[in-house]
Formats: C-alpha cells, structure tokens, sequence
C-alpha cells in the first residue's frame, strides 16, 4: 500500500545516528553532512517506488555533490519479514547499482523512527545548520519512471537550499511503499 509523508516541518533539526554502512563501516550524520546540507533518503531493496528511481537518486547524489551537499541512504524495514531488504541483499544492491553514497542498516529502526520515516524513498532535506528544508518528492516518478525532461523537483530543492540556505515553499510528497515496521 502507498503511503505519503507529512509536508516539509521547515527548520526541524537532523536527529543524529550512527549506523552500519555496507561496507561494515559505522556511519554517523557528521560523516556525511556537506558543506551546503545534507539529504538523508529513507529507501529500501524491494520497493517498486525506490526501484523506479535508482538511476535518477545516483544521477541527482552525483549532482548534488558537486553543489556541496552531503548524501547518504538508510534502510529500516524489517529484513525478517522482508528478506529482500536484508543487509546482505543491501550490500549487493548497493555494489550492482554503485552507489556513490553510504548505504545504511538502521536494524533497530530507531533512527527512522526519530525521522518519522513513512515510506519509501522519503527524502529530508537539510541546509548547513541542519534544519529541514525539503520533504517532497523526486520527480513526477511513482512506481514507474517518469521521463527525465520533467522537473528535477529533489534536485531543484536542494540547489536552492545550497544557494540560500532555504527550501521552496512549495513542495510535492514523495510516495512509495510504507516503511515495514517491526
């Protein structure tokens, strides 16, 4: 079942974590804040939604680098009940699609849950002094791709937030597969 997340809290500040990425190496928020923000996306292995996207989360990760902001991927769902999101199936999807950032195990789920995670892919936005400032979508895409000549809605947002420090006004949801709880 789809879920929607909430709209933007503007200024909400990033919980800290400290996670296990693919490569067993712990992870923590200050690890991978950027100079200009930090986008932390909640996604998974199995989700349509996520799948649909991969190519355009690596091409806009890659782009937002080169802006100065920080990227990094988290998987909460419950691996028991889904075995395709377990941490050995994110070390392989990881290395199949190339990641270019931290892909991270929250197994207690206790990080999504300080995020108030919905679905997957959700995508926080934060500026430099870590105050969210985009929770919206990446693009038109839903469980299938949308063309890449529609608006780069994540993108957009988080160029503007390098540039000002400020996320638009307007934003869209993001959608996608409910995070599967414990």
């Amino acid at each position: 079942m789809a879920a929607i997340p909430p709209v933007c809290d503007f200024g909400w500040k990033a919980p800290d974590f400290t996670l296990k990425d693919v490569s067993g190496k712990m992870v923590s928020l200050s690890d991978v804040r950027g100079p200009k923000g930090t986008l932390v996306m909640f996604i998974c292995n199995h989700c349509p939604y996520v799948k649909a996207i991969i190519p355009k989360m690596i091409r806009d990760a890659n782009d937002l680098a080169k802006l100065g902001i920080g990227v990094v991927a988290i998987n909460a769902n419950d691996s028991a009940a889904y075995p395709d999101d377990s941490f050995e199936n994110m070390q392989k999807a990881a290395a199949k699609h190339g990641f270019p950032f931290p892909y991270l195990h929250d197994e207690t789920q206790e990080v999504a849950r300080a995020y108030d995670a919905v679905c997957t892919p959700d995508f926080f936005g934060f500026n430099a002094d870590d105050g969210l400032q985009y929770r919206g979508r990446l693009d038109e895409s839903r469980a299938q791709p949308a063309p890449d000549d529609l608006p780069r809605d994540l993108y957009n947002a988080m160029k503007l937030v390098a540039e000002t420090g400020q996320g638009p006004r307007e934003q869209i949801p993001s959608m996608g597969c409910s995070i599967k709880w414990k």
